[in-house]
Parts: structure tokens; C-alpha cells; sequence
């Protein structure tokens, strides 16, 4: 494991695991993390050996949002445009182009920004006394770093904007209901939880899976016309990887696949 200065990074059977690691702020995102994550994130990009992600906080929080902190107090409107222009907005353009798949562990609070960052992973999972807070407006402000796009195509317009215009926190039982969360685990069996689903990700098909990924985005808009023929063209890509051959072998074998 090697440790950045608010990111720990750790990576074990293809699965590459980092921990937002400010506990004494529940995780608050400030300049410092902002550029270890970034940083984390292209490392594991770079790496060939990780096939998949995982995203979690240390102590009680997943990410508490920003640290209002680190913000003067002249000319404050300014110093957020310009976070979330240099920032916020580099960060969750990483995760969602990745070509590997991220899940968010939800270890606790994930409130603001901070819940922005797990809404812009691939899957998430939770422990059962998290708590997911889209607070904005309880400060005069709307939902940035990306949710206005990623929430409501999880959970509905009218949702999204009841939680977005009232400042609404969700359990983490009536976020899995509502569409939100991809599971819900108890709080010990978080970490566990996560790991399996990683590593059953980073043992398919790496190829299909990046595409998958690749596609599902492109298709939030795009026209049917129009993904008609990437499919075709991202089809044609993954049956020529080897991938493909082991996969058909294995079906006509009656074995699990074994892929590269």
C-alpha cells in the first residue's frame, strides 16, 4: 500500500482500492485531495494489472462535501466557480471516462460534493447506516460536480428536484429503493462487500466491460440511429479480442470463462 498525502492507495488480484483519508473532516474535499485523487485515479488508469476500482472513505464518512475552510472570505461566488472549473469538474470527467469500472463504497455521510463523486461511479454499494445528503440549497446553492446530469437519471426529475429544492438527506434504505444505491450491506460487511464485487468485475471480460461502460454513457445522449451504429462498431472490437474466443470455448467447454 502506498499513501499520498490524503489518498491511500492499495492494490490487490486486479482491483485497485483508494481511501479518501482525511477521517478529522469526515473526508472534506479540499485543494490537497482533490489533486491525490486525480492523481490516484490516472495511476490506476496507467496501471494494466487493475481491472477495477473501488472508492471509499477512512473512519466514520465517506465525504462530507467541501471544506468551506479553505475558502477566503472575499469573493467567495468566485473561488467556487473556480474549483469546480479546475477541480470538481477534472474529477468527475475521470471517472466517468475511465476504461475501468469505479464503485463507491459508502462507508457513511456522503453529503454535497462528496455524494456527487459516488453518484459519478459506475455502481455503489453501502453500508446501512449511511446517509446521502443533497444539502445545496440549505446553503443557497444548487447541486454541482456533476449531479444535476447523474441524479436525476438515477432517480427521476420530480425526485431529484423534491431532494435538490428542499435539501433532503435519504437513509441508505430509501436511496436503494429509490434507485440510488446499487445494494445496501451491513456496516462490518462494507468493505468485504465491495472487494467481491471488484474483483468479480475485474475477472470479466475487460474489453466488453470498458465498452459497456463507454456505451451506456454515450447513450444518455445520443439517438437510437446513432447507437445503432456504435454498437456495431464496439461490437465488431470486442469480438475481435481474445476475450471473445475464450468466451465462446468456455460456453461450448461448459466451464466458467478464463479471461485475459
Amino acid at each position: 500500500m502506498s499513501t499520498d498525502r490524503t489518498v491511500r492507495y492499495a492494490v490487490s488480484d486486479g482491483v485497485a482500492t483508494l481511501t479518501l483519508d482525511r477521517p478529522e473532516v469526515f473526508n472534506a474535499l479540499n485543494a490537497q485531495l482533490h489533486a491525490d485523487l486525480l492523481a490516484a485515479l490516472q495511476r490506476a488508469e496507467r496501471d494494466a494489472t487493475v481491472r477495477a476500482i473501488v472508492l471509499t472513505g477512512a473512519g466514520k464518512a465517506f465525504c462530507s462535501g467541501q471544506d468551506l475552510r479553505e475558502f477566503s472570505t472575499d469573493d467567495v461566488a468566485t473561488q467556487i466557480g473556480e474549483r469546480l472549473r479546475q477541480s470538481y469538474n477534472p474529477l468527475v470527467l475521470k471517472l466517468r471516462t475511465l476504461p475501468r469500472p469505479v464503485i463507491a463504497a459508502i462507508n457513511g455521510v456522503a453529503s454535497g460534493a462528496g455524494l456527487s463523486l459516488a453518484l459519478a461511479c459506475d455502481l455503489r454499494v453501502a453500508a446501512a447506516s449511511a446517509r446521502l445528503g443533497v444539502l445545496f440549497a440549505r446553503r443557497g446553492l444548487i447541486p454541482d460536480c456533476g449531479m444535476t446530469y447523474t441524479l436525476p437519471r438515477l432517480i427521476g426529475q420530480a425526485r431529484a428536484f423534491e431532494l435538490a429544492a428542499l435539501g433532503g438527506e435519504l437513509d441508505a434504505a430509501t436511496a436503494l429503493q429509490w434507485g440510488m444505491l446499487n445494494q445496501v450491506v451491513p456496516d462490518a460487511d462494507l468493505p468485504q462487500a465491495a472487494q467481491e464485487l471488484a474483483a468479480e468485475l475485474a475477472r470479466g471480460p475487460s474489453l466488453a466491460i470498458s465498452l459497456i461502460k463507454r456505451s451506456l454513457e454515450r447513450s444518455q445522449h445520443a439517438s437510437l440511429e446513432e447507437m445503432l451504429a456504435y454498437e456495431a462498431t464496439a461490437q465488431q472490437a470486442a469480438g475481435a479480442h481474445p476475450d471473445f474466443a475464450e468466451g465462446v470455448a468456455a460456453f461450448r467447454e461448459k466451464r466458467a470463462p478464463r479471461f485475459g
